[in-house]
């Protein structure tokens, strides 16, 4: 009797692992078969939304099915991260995350999710510059004359970037503490604020993201000084970076990637993976990009899972020097 009982178990138990292992590719070559919802935490129009919608649209193609975005902007993007890391870990909910995802894990003081064990990194999207500019008529043509001044001058120059926390604020947090300057950062309600702001001499720098500001560059309106990137930007090839300029090993970008809940099938992030890729290499989804300034970036789920590491500590390590206030 306990012979055919430990039979018939081990039968039941050989079934399940078969069935488990054929499930996979199974899924593989299902999967999508609704809409897939990728959760933007930002406003709809920006260049995160906007890199979103470009390659959800080549995405959509590629795979048969649509995919959507809805825009969750609130609480430095904490709203939509939640609502994706409780989703059900099936492929039809993912997250644009971005470098303010790893802002937010040292930001905050408790979030309702964990930055790093709560989502299945897919791939990075694109980087974009930061930039560093001033007034067209201001007497600083190089990086070097704005540092210059800042240190003969302490406590009298002022760099304008939007809401503390942000990205461009931290980015002017950083080169304050690694020029070793006495400058005030004042912070805007948005880069339409900053722009004023620098146009009419309110303040005698600004740290920005480049793309909304080409039209002001372009226009001679304001004056690029430096990006803060680890390498020129493709788009001012004849600007230097930060760390060109003297302050070594400088480096503060903006990057967006796409992330999935934990406990996501593998095959299914590998298929989203490989959608994502096969989009960032199309010619036109790159041409798209660059017209909104983003250089496409696809990478492996490693490398996004290491980016957002080091990035948490990076800015968290920022956000202490620069005594930000935990929220």
């Amino acid at each position: 009797m306990k012979s055919t009982v430990k039979q018939s178990l081990g039968r039941q138990i050989s079934v399940f692992i078969f069935t488990l292992f054929c499930s996979l590719p199974c899924l593989a070559q299902t999967f999508p078969i609704k809409p897939i919802k990728i959760i933007v935490p930002f406003g709809p129009g920006g260049i995160a939304d906007l890199t979103a919608r470009i390659v959800a649209q080549k995405m959509s193609a590629n795979l048969g099915q649509g995919v959507v975005i809805e825009n969750k902007p609130s609480a430095g993007g904490v709203v939509a991260a939640d609502l994706v890391a409780k989703s059900d870990p099936d492929g039809y909910t993912l997250l644009l995350t971005s470098n303010g995802t790893a802002i937010s894990a040292s930001l905050f003081q408790k979030l309702p999710y964990d930055t790093l064990k709560d989502f299945e990194p897919i791939s990075t999207l694109g980087f974009f510059d930061i930039a560093i500019v001033v007034n067209e008529s201001s007497k600083y043509s190089q990086l070097k004359d704005l540092i210059q001044a800042a240190q003969a001058n302490p406590g009298k120059l002022n760099i304008g970037s939007i809401n503390i926390g942000s990205t461009q604020n931290l980015a002017a947090e950083l080169f304050k503490s690694s020029a070793n300057l006495d400058v005030q950062v004042v912070p805007f309600n948005g880069t339409p604020a900053v722009i004023t702001a620098l146009r009419g001499e309110q303040i005698d720098a600004a740290v920005e993201i480049l793309g909304p500001l080409v039209p002001q560059i372009k226009s001679k309106a304001v004056r690029l000084l430096a990006v803060t990137g680890n390498k020129r930007s493709a788009f001012f090839q004849e600007v230097p970076t930060v760390s060109e300029v003297g302050l070594k090993n400088f480096t503060a970008s903006s990057w967006n990637g796409l992330a999935a809940p934990a406990k996501t099938p593998p095959v299914v992030i590998n298929l989203l993976n490989k959608t994502v890729t096969d989009a960032l290499n199309d010619p036109e989804v790159k041409a798209k990009l660059q017209d909104i300034f983003v250089e496409a970036h696809a990478s492996s789920t490693k490398d996004l899972r290491s980016l957002l590491e080091n990035d948490i500590k990076r800015w968290g390590n920022i956000i202490d020097k620069a005594r930000i206030p935990k929220q």
